[in-house]
């Protein structure tokens, strides 16, 4: 794809997520378009929130477990940058006006405590370099009308990044089996879904193992410091305005939120 493609892309995709509005998925117009593509658009949307001030803390590991990747009709995982004007803060109220489909999904999330380098990062290497984990939730927002995408498209629009919270307790990693936390969320006092931490790729550190060598493919690294999501453990709830979310997690406490115009 040429420059002029990518910056194009990344033009219309800045468009959607910054005046919440739907559109096109953008394989409809480059048919041919591939998941480095993606990621070249990606980096170039992430090149100008940091020239626009934004500031990066960290990364997320997005269609890592079977029930997201049904979801999404896809059969790899991906990844996407998070900055500090995604993150909100527990128990805070969430505006909605500013998104497209909202939906949330329970995550473990890392953060890291030495830098990570691929390609050839494994599980046992992102626990070596984690300094604790800490239950989230991700607000993702698919931007694609009739909510149709597929992998390259996803990925130019972030893994759908919009918002983040993370609360509970934070643990260190050997302390728990990260394999088997039970996760509930509830809408609204209702049980709406729940599942296991094993539905991250067998284990969510083996999602930050991915995310390091995708990064490595991209000519970064994940630097200590940084803020980490493993991806959904459950599949996405829809949320609207009224709407109030508490994701419970088995060791780590819970993390909740409401939903508001």
């Amino acid at each position: 794809m040429s420059r002029e493609d990518v910056v194009r892309l990344c033009e219309r995709v800045e468009g959607a997520q910054t005046r919440a509005y739907a559109i096109p998925k953008l394989t409809d117009e480059y048919p041919n378009m591939t998941i480095g593509d993606g990621y070249a658009v990606q980096l170039e949307l992430r090149k100008r929130f940091l020239a626009a001030g934004h500031k990066q803390v960290g990364w997320k590991a997005g269609l890592t477990s079977k029930a997201k990747m049904i979801q999404m009709g896809v059969n790899v995982p991906s990844i996407g940058f998070l900055t500090d004007r995604m993150s909100r803060p527990e128990s805070s109220a969430i505006s909605t006006s500013d998104l497209v489909h909202p939906r949330v999904e329970c995550e473990v999330a890392f953060v890291m405590k030495k830098t990570l380098q691929g390609p050839g990062c494994n599980a046992a290497d992102v626990l070596a370099a984690t300094d604790y984990v800490l239950p989230a939730v991700e607000i993702i927002d698919s931007r694609f009308s009739g909510f149709k995408f597929d992998l390259p498209s996803v990925v130019a629009d972030n893994g759908s990044s919009a918002r983040f919270v993370g609360g509970g307790r934070a643990r260190y990693a050997e302390d728990l089996d990260l394999r088997t936390l039970g996760v509930v969320m509830e809408k609204n006092g209702e049980i709406v879904t729940m599942g296991a931490s094993a539905a991250v790729l067998g284990h969510p550190a083996e999602a930050i193992a991915m995310l390091v060598n995708i990064l490595a493919e991209l000519g970064e690294n994940l630097p200590a410091g940084s803020f980490v999501m493993s991806g959904g453990i459950t599949e996405a709830v829809a949320v609207k305005p009224g709407d109030s979310i508490v994701a419970r997690f088995q060791e780590l406490g819970s993390v909740s939120m409401r939903f508001v115009e």
